[in-house]
């Protein structure tokens, strides 16, 4: 009798001898369907079983040991910055900035690294090229690498309506700088420049916004100089998608000690005064907090040479650019803390197409 076989293996005896049985006594029907039954469920056992088992001597195939998925990374490609802001920690110690054919080459290498969303910040990013080299960016990283968030950063001093018309499709969330709504005390932390109103041009922005269907986002940190102040009325009627509230940080070498352009040591606030402030707004339900303890090595940072920032220390470590070798090698010296990360709410709704938008 010929051998059976049904993908690369040996029909079983038993089934064969149910074939066998069938033919010798001629209940063709009733045993050629028993038959037919058996083989259908080992073939298809077996099947599943190589579909889904590795080839023998072969294991599945796991993540390196320390691997890092960059899932959000904060790319502050320039220093300069038309604001003097005295809690700066990101001051204007160079300015270089890179080609953008090359900055568009990290950030590919990003978003094959797991990048899911970019946030672009400074110094104040729209100083560039009147705004064009963000633009560029913006929409590099969501038409051609299709992130699911491309977010920026500003003071919003420099953001004209015809930026808008120009990239703000391609934006998901623009986040304005305000700690405070008194000008004077504006003026007393630095947020402010001769002949710009900067709560003028942050409603302006805010417009915008709402127009060209971009999500609005206020950041603001907390220091001595507005510590007691309420914004609460102000922050409802601008109705951002969240009001990020931050601790006043130093940093050495960019707001503290022999070496920084800024001295922020009179302006920082215990945690207790924190934790008031943070209080007095409890009501307004986008508030989203961070003290130092969450803020500090929760963020992946890179600067304006695509190097890592390790704040480890209270001071920017700089690593080798991940240009020169690869996301992998430059971000086991980010000191990124990921599980601080997920428990700040790192990851959140962050793609306009899936915001719904209260405009």
């Amino acid at each position: 009798m010929a051998v059976v076989t049904c993908t690369n293996f040996t029909l079983p005896l038993a089934v064969m001898f149910v074939v066998a049985l069938a033919i010798t006594f001629k209940r063709v029907k009733k045993f050629a369907r028993i038959a037919w039954d058996a083989l259908t469920v080992e073939c298809s056992v077996v099947a599943l079983t190589q579909s889904t088992a590795p080839p023998q001597g072969q294991s599945q195939p796991e993540s390196p040991p320390g691997t890092v998925v960059p899932t959000s990374v904060n790319y502050h490609f320039t220093r300069q910055c038309n604001y003097k802001c005295g809690f700066c920690f990101h001051t204007a110690k160079t300015s270089f900035v890179l080609p953008l054919e090359t900055a568009k080459k990290g950030l590919r290498l990003l978003a094959e690294a797991g990048m899911e969303k970019v946030n672009f910040s400074g110094g104040e990013p729209f100083i560039k090229d009147r705004g064009r080299y963000v633009g560029q960016l913006v929409m590099f990283c969501k038409s051609e690498l299709g992130l699911p968030s491309v977010s920026i950063v500003s003071n919003g001093s420099l953001i004209t309506e015809d930026w808008f018309n120009k990239y703000g499709e391609w934006l998901d969330i623009l986040a304005i700088s305000c700690d405070s709504f008194d000008e004077e005390t504006n003026r007393r932390i630095g947020r402010h420049q001769t002949g710009k109103d900067h709560l003028r041009c942050l409603r302006q922005v805010r417009t915008w916004c709402q127009q060209y269907k971009v999500a609005f986002k206020i950041n603001s940190v907390v220091n001595r100089y507005n510590i007691d102040e309420d914004m609460s009325s102000e922050i409802m009627e601008l109705n951002p998608i969240r009001w990020k509230v931050f601790q006043c940080l130093l940093i050495g070498g960019e707001n503290a000690g022999p070496e920084a352009l800024r001295d922020a040591e009179d302006m920082v606030i215990t945690d207790q005064q924190f934790d008031q402030f943070v209080k007095r707004h409890e009501q307004v339900t986008c508030l989203v907090p961070e003290s130092n303890e969450k803020m500090r090595d929760s963020y992946l940072i890179l600067d304006e040479y695509m190097r890592f920032l390790d704040c480890r220390e209270g001071r920017k470590e700089p690593s080798r650019s991940l240009l020169d070798v690869g996301v992998q090698s430059a971000i086991q010296r980010s000191g990124f803390d990921e599980k601080m990360f997920f428990k700040r709410g790192g990851k959140y709704t962050w793609s306009k197409a899936d915001l719904k938008l209260d405009w």
